[in-house]
């Protein structure tokens, strides 16, 4: 056997036993899990029915630590803006913080109305709905975790309560519409964040990036950006992260993130300047300037998913601890502290032990990113949901960020090709030129402004008027050389495809439990 065999084996080796050992900690979690809802609820009648609830509740919650956590900070580890055990810590941090402090006291149980409870009048399906939906939700994103596809668990959610009502109530139980609305998100969703997070990375490099003085630039640009950023997360919290708590007018939170925009700017832009002086005049320079930015920018979407998304995991888990207590069949619940706890301890626990394969997808491995081009993201997410909360069109957060993600790489794509060409053009019209005297064009090109290079490239062509022009196949072949694909497109494929069967997955795993458990425990 040779050496590198052995190193192969060996590395295997601790794979195994670092998954061995995750398992082993998700599995103590869910063990404990059964032993807090067991001292919450006592020996009152549907205590044991409760116990299991939780413990498929707790389940849900570490997939979706997993799997949608990913999108609140890959972009900002992707971009070393953080490290992965500090986006880590943060995000746990503030997805239990956003799920116990802004997650409110009570509910929905179904989920975006996509079924009619009111078709469900016998409380024991009811339940046994619930618990069906819960548990095919879960296994769908842990599936999906295992593959690297980063997925909508609201969509999962969706889904599962769709199959379980149509399996307990037939079709006439699906809100179709709804469904409709929320079928029209698989691409509303990932477009808006594309489209937004171009336009910001589009505006950086041009009043920024493409500038001979960048740091003086950025000291302009940088805290404008900042105040923005401010005002959208202002808004987006207020908006979504404390509806449950805090009650505002959409007009009035956004006349709260103006407020709080301005007096940021005015505070952030001496200390900007002053760190510009220290950084180098170059790309690399004034990307640093966006690290904070982003730090706050994964904390305060990390609150925000928490208080929102957390009733992916509670939301069934609080309708069944209603029917057992004798509440009835119920659209909307009140939530027990031990209820809430579980899903935010969940949800940290998820992050911890495999939210990190998901964070490596967004944030490297679909397309490199710098701190300019995670903060585009950030913005995307933010912008978009508030957009969509305004319009009442029902968007995915995940679907967002990785389409943000995705703009961000078709658009260095198109630069760079586009680049390509400019430079070849350059030296086409130099063509029979001394070499010294086409390197010092290229050298005063690449450091000139926007505007110069356009101008430079404009005399270029008026006094080159009697070179042939290329026929459209010689431009087709030119443009396949220049192409560099800087999308991995193996990851589009595979993501596109998690979402478009995300939804009839989970509902098919929750009609077969259903079914399952239906010919089991029922008459």
């Amino acid at each position: 056997m040779e050496l590198k065999d052995l190193a192969s084996i060996e590395k295997a080796a601790y794979f195994s036993q670092g998954e061995l050992f995750r398992l082993g900690i998700a599995l103590a979690f869910i063990i404990g899990i059964l032993v807090f809802v067991n001292a919450q609820v006592g020996h009152a009648d549907g205590s044991i029915l409760l116990v299991v609830a939780g413990v498929v509740g707790g389940y849900m919650a570490i997939n979706i630590g997993a799997n949608d956590v990913a999108n609140n900070v890959g972009p900002a580890v992707g971009s070393k803006a953080l490290t992965l055990g500090g986006a880590i810590i943060i995000a746990a941090i503030f997805e239990a913080g956003g799920a116990l402090i802004g997650g409110g006291d009570v509910v929905s149980t179904i989920k975006k109305g996509i079924i009619d409870p009111s078709l469900i009048q016998d409380q024991d399906t009811f339940i046994w709905l619930m618990l069906a939906a819960l548990l095919a939700g879960a296994i769908w994103l842990n599936i999906a975790t295992a593959l690297g596809a980063p997925v909508s668990t609201t969509h999962s959610i969706v889904g599962a309560v769709l199959g379980a009502g149509i399996a307990a109530g037939g079709w006439d139980v699906a809100n179709w519409g709804k469904m409709g609305a929320i079928a029209a998100s698989w691409v509303i969703s990932p477009l808006c964040g594309a489209f937004i997070a171009v336009g910001f990375l589009y505006f950086i490099k041009r009043s920024i990036t493409y500038q001979a003085d960048m740091r003086t630039a950025a000291k302009r640009i940088v805290p404008l950006l900042v105040a923005i950023m401010t005002w959208a997360f202002s808004t987006y919290l207020i908006v979504k992260g404390l509806k449950k708590i805090w009650h505002v007018e959409f007009m009035h939170a956004v006349g709260l993130g103006v407020v709080i925009a301005a007096a940021v700017y005015f505070v952030v832009k001496p200390g900007i300047a002053k760190r510009a002086d220290a950084l180098s005049n170059d790309k690399a320079g004034v990307n640093q300037l966006f690290t904070m930015p982003l730090i706050f920018a994964a904390a305060l979407l990390s609150f925000a998913h928490g208080a929102n998304d957390v009733a992916n995991s509670v939301g069934p888990l609080a309708a069944i601890n209603t029917a057992v207590l004798g509440g009835g069949v119920a659209t909307k619940a009140a939530i027990p502290l031990w209820v809430m706890a579980v899903g935010a301890m969940g949800i940290a626990v998820g992050l911890a032990l495999f939210g990190p394969k998901l964070i490596r997808t967004v944030g490297s491995e679909i397309t490199e990113l710098d701190q300019s081009r995670a903060f585009c993201i950030a913005m995307a997410a933010a912008i978009t949901v508030i957009i969509a909360s305004q319009l009442g069109l029902p968007v995915s957060s995940t679907h967002i960020a990785v389409g943000a993600v995705f703009g961000v790489g078709f658009l260095r794509e198109f630069i760079k090709s586009n680049y390509a060409r400019m430079l070849d053009d350059i030296k086409h019209h130099h063509h029979g030129s001394d070499e010294a005297e086409v390197e010092v064009f290229l050298a005063e090109f690449n450091s000139a402004p926007i505007s110069t290079k356009e101008r430079m490239l404009k005399e270029l062509k008026e006094h080159a008027a009697t070179v042939p022009e290329l026929n459209k196949k010689e431009r087709k072949v030119l443009r396949k050389a220049y192409h560099q694909e800087l999308v991995k497109r193996s990851a589009l494929i595979k993501i596109a495809a998690a979402w478009i069967i995300t939804v009839p997955v989970s509902a098919i795993l929750a009609a077969i439990i259903f079914f399952t458990v239906r010919g089991i425990m029922m008459p």
